[in-house]
């Protein structure tokens, strides 16, 4: 059973980087196979002409399909490695060869931009569930320093009722309690409140301070103890409802 994969449809294909990371192109499309659970799978991948990104499972021993990972219902140790492995190998995909086109803001281009050309950080795509959410991280010690979401302004509390694209980023306590303002500026948005803030991202902050803040969060999430485990680094399962957890994990 060939699996549409709908994560990808608002993403753009990198041939050159694909074909570095190991894809074939063969008649017109591109292909990808590699195994999984100790070599009792091979997941294999196309991308089409068209851009249309497809993957599945066989089993290597029967040469038959393999589905129930894509089952949410079937549950147990074993399927649950299968599925685990299936959709990390799915997400070094999406990040290696495939240029995510989810956001849209200009200040969300702007520092995302900015990442880049200054960390060489991509934004990496944690959850299955919540496929517009995002994080940038250190390459260090894996230490977010961004989170790029889309949210109702309303729940910020502005008197508007359309989505917004915000980024929460690590500030020092006493900067951010002469920071927030209401407007462009709010503590955490399902981060700790003491400790981070969350910027909209509408134009309203121009790119030099932008860039500023990013800075910052990144030398914060450097100087911030080991502590508990970053959400990336849990199962998908455990995240709460707004796709960050609880915001003492961080």
């Amino acid at each position: 059973m060939t699996e549409q994969v709908p994560e990808f449809s608002d993403a753009v294909f990198l041939r050159e980087n694909a074909l570095a990371y190991g894809f074939r192109e063969e008649e017109g499309e591109f292909r990808y196979s590699r195994e999984l659970c100790g070599g009792q799978f091979r997941l294999e991948a196309a991308v089409s002409a068209a851009g249309a990104f497809s993957a599945c499972l066989t089993d290597t021993q029967t040469e038959e399909p393999y589905v129930l990972h894509l089952v949410e219902d079937v549950r147990g140790s074993f399927v649950e490695q299968v599925r685990g492995e299936y959709r990390a190998a799915l997400r070094e995909i999406a990040e290696r060869c495939f240029d995510r086109r989810v956001f849209h803001a200009d200040g969300t281009a702007e520092l995302l931009a900015y990442a880049l050309a200054r960390y060489g950080d991509r934004p990496e795509y944690l959850w299955d569930r919540y496929p517009s959410n995002a994080v940038l991280r250190r390459k260090d010690n894996r230490k977010w320093y961004a989170a790029l979401l889309t949210v109702g302004a309303d729940k910020l509390g502005l008197a508007r009722r359309e989505e917004v694209e915000i980024a929460d980023l690590r500030m020092r306590p006493e900067e951010l309690d002469a920071k927030v303002d209401g407007k462009k500026y709010f503590r955490g948005w399902h981060m700790n409140k003491k400790s981070w803030v969350t910027v909209v991202l509408d134009g309203s902050v121009p790119p030099a301070e932008l860039h500023r803040l990013l800075d910052e969060s990144y030398r914060l999430a450097q100087d911030q103890p080991s502590g508990r485990k970053q959400h990336g680094q849990r199962k998908e399962s455990e995240v709460g409802r707004g796709a960050l957890g609880h915001p003492r994990d961080l």
